[in-house]
Order: structure tokens, then sequence, then C-alpha cells
């Protein structure tokens, strides 16, 4: 027999009311609960980062710039004279030598002037000989009238004696004595002056001889200027060194004053470095440097810093004192790392991404058991390369992240995996 239970509907409708209050009252509980909770840290791969650990100890302050190695002495071969460029004999990258023939031009009006002045040289010389000839001749021909004057001087001297001697002696008229006497002294002294003559004769000669001589060396003179200039139509090295450039074609015109090719010498060369305006500030000549050539170091110091500013970089002479590697020639791509001083005990670190000197930054800090990172702010000093000096929010032993970590920004932890 069943047996009805009285109520139990209504239990029912009881806990189902309960239940919707109860439920009504949690859900704005847990939502308002879930709001207030802070969101998870984000994880990041630590194999991804790049760590570094605060040290103490010497710090070595130094810049570092791209660069190229140049020749220290440059020899830019120009054109003498308008010309026109025959042959090309090399190509840059050649070592030359001082003879080294580069180039052939041709001048053909300053050629035929050269042949002018030798056929004028040899006229002058012709002309030369053929008035030596004749002065020559002349000259003979006085000689000749001087001496026949001498001998009839001689006779009648001896005439006049002669004919002085029967006058005494009373056999000859002493008007015969004192034609003979006249005559004697007639050509004694035609004698004289065709001594003197012969004398002037002589200096006429020499004068006139000397006057030749002196117009063929003046074409002589000439004739080797334009020679030279004409030898200067094969282009040499004149230098040991290296082609470095050829800017001109087989065939094109040539005006005097052109850039015909531009030679390097190898064994002297310095490399000029681009380094940022910010950093460059503290270099100061005769500073030690060393340029990295990828096959090998070489010492130097700085010979010269630019005033001007390009593009916002300087650009920093290095000399260079040690032996040159293999391979090393002008317009070679470099590093060169400028060593500005050396701080004897600082804390420093590995200079982050973003880190400049005398700045502060905000760093991750990375736990000690290392799965996790925290932000702080980190004060900076004087900075190098590849470190920076720590004056605070870090201390020795410290293990930062100085990678780029931009991407977490808002992020004050990260949790590493």
């Amino acid at each position: 027999m069943d047996i009805q239970r009285q109520g139990v509907a209504r239990r029912k409708m009881i806990r189902r009311i309960i239940y919707v209050v109860l439920i009504a009252i949690a859900v704005p509980l847990i939502t308002w609960g879930l709001s207030r909770l802070k969101p998870a840290a984000p994880t990041v791969e630590l194999a991804t980062l790049w760590p570094d650990t605060v040290k103490r100890g010497p710090m070595i302050r130094d810049v570092r710039g791209l660069g190229t190695l140049r020749p220290e002495e440059v020899m830019w071969i120009p054109a003498a004279f308008d010309s026109r460029v025959e042959k090309i004999e090399l190509l840059p990258g050649v070592k030359v030598s001082p003879n080294t023939v580069i180039m052939v031009l041709s001048n053909p009006q300053m050629e035929l002037d050269a042949n002018d002045l030798e056929w004028q040289v040899k006229i002058a010389q012709a002309n030369y000989d053929d008035l030596k000839v004749k002065l020559e001749n002349q000259t003979l021909d006085q000689k000749s009238t001087t001496a026949n004057l001498k001998s009839q001087d001689t006779e009648a001297k001896l005439t006049a004696d002669r004919d002085q001697e029967l006058l005494k002696l009373g056999l000859k008229p002493d008007l015969d004595v004192k034609i003979s006497v006249s005559k004697s002294q007639e050509l004694d002294e035609r004698y004289e002056i065709e001594q003197e003559k012969l004398t002037a004769m002589k200096q006429s000669v020499e004068a006139q001889l000397a006057a030749q001589k002196v117009l063929i060396e003046k074409l002589k003179a000439a004739w080797d200027l334009k020679k030279k200039q004409v030898e200067q139509l094969t282009i040499r090295a004149g230098t040991d060194g290296m082609l470095q450039e050829v800017p001109v074609e087989v065939g094109q015109r040539v005006p005097a004053g052109t850039i015909l090719a531009k030679v390097a010498q190898q064994g002297k060369l310095k490399a000029e470095l681009k380094i940022s305006e910010t950093q460059a500030k503290d270099i100061q000549l005769g500073q030690r440097a060393e340029i990295d050539t990828r096959n090998g170091i070489i010492p130097g110091h700085v010979s010269r810093i630019d005033p001007a500013v390009i593009n916002g970089t300087v650009t920093v002479d290095v000399k260079l004192e040690g032996p040159l590697p293999e391979g090393a020639r002008p317009d070679l791509s470099v590093d060169g790392t400028v060593i500005l001083e050396r701080l004897p005990n600082v804390v420093y670190v590995g200079r982050p991404v973003f880190g400049q000197a005398n700045s502060v930054v905000t760093l991750f800090k990375i736990d000690p058991d290392g799965k996790g990172a925290t932000r702080v702010q980190v004060k900076f000093g004087k900075s190098a390369v590849n470190t920076i000096e720590v004056l605070e929010g870090l201390k020795v032993g410290d293990r930062v992240i100085l990678s780029d970590m931009s991407a977490w920004d808002a992020q004050n932890r990260i949790r590493l995996d």
C-alpha cells in the first residue's frame, strides 16, 4: 500500500531557489575576483637571449668603426698636353715601377714640330760648317797677303841698307837712297796694317762662329725640349706601387691637365675609419689603435681627425706601424678599434643593445634560480665598444639580459624557459 509523502514538492522548490540565488551571487564574485588577478608573466626562451654577468676589474674604453686602407702617398698622372689616347698598356690592379709604361698618347703636331726642329738644327750645323770654311779661307788669304808684305818689307829694308852703304862710299846718288828708305818705310807701315787686319779678322771669325754656335745651341735646346714633350706622350708610372685607376679610354681626346692614371704606393698604407660622431668626441691624436684586415691585426696610432662631420660620422686616420699582412692593398675594407683609456678597477657588464654612456636604462635581471627575470633600473657610466661601466642598480655577480627586450616593455617580469 503506497503512502503519500507530504511537502516533497515544496522542499524541491526551496532547494532550486537556493541554488539559483547562490549561482547569482557566485558569478559576480568570481568575475570580480578574476578581474583582480594579475596577468601571468610571459615566458621567454633563455637560449634566444643574450645574458651577461656583472664583473669587477680593468676595463678598456675603446670605439670601433669601419673603414678602408688608403695609400699615404698617391701619384695622380695628368696629361701634359692636348692629345689623344693611342694605346692603354695596363689596367688597374697591376704592380708598376717608375719606368713602367701605362699608356701611349699621340699628338701629330708635336711630332711634326720635333721633326722640324731636328732639320733646323741640321741646317744650322751645315751653315756653321760652311761659314767656318769661308772664314778660314778669308783668314788664309789675309795671312798670305801679310806674309807677302812682310817679304817685300824685308827686301826693301835690305835695299835701303845697301843703298846707304853705297852712299857712304859715293857709289849711289843721295836721291836713290832716299827713295829706297821711303819705300822701306811704306812697306813697313803696310805690313803693320795687314797684321792688324789679320788680328781683327781672327776676332771676327771667332765672333761669327760663336754667333752661329749660339743659334745651333738654341735650336738644339728647343729640339731637346720638344723631344722630351714627345716622350711625355708615353705615360709612365713614375714610382713603385700599384695602378689604381685608368679613367680614360682608347681614342679619347684628353685636354692638358686631364687625369690619366692613379698610382698608389702599396707599401705605405693608412686606415681611414668612419667613427660615429657621438663616439669620436673622446678620440685624441696619438691614441693607440688596432686595424683588423680579416687576415691579421695591425697596430697603429691616430694621426689625423677630420674636423668635419659627414653623414653622422667623423673620419679618423690611423697610421699603421706593423708589417702589412698578405693581401693588404689600397681600398681594402677593415675594422678599426681606437683605445681611448684603461680603467683599472670598475664594475662593468657587457654593453646592452640600447646602452649609452652616462645614461639610465632598465634591464631584466635574472633571478638566482634562473627561472625568471625582473626589470631593474641601471645607471651607466663610461662605455666601450663591448662593455659599459655600471654605477648603480647592479652588483658584481648579477646576471642581466643585454638583448633587445622592447617587445616586453609592458612587462616588469618574465619567466625564462
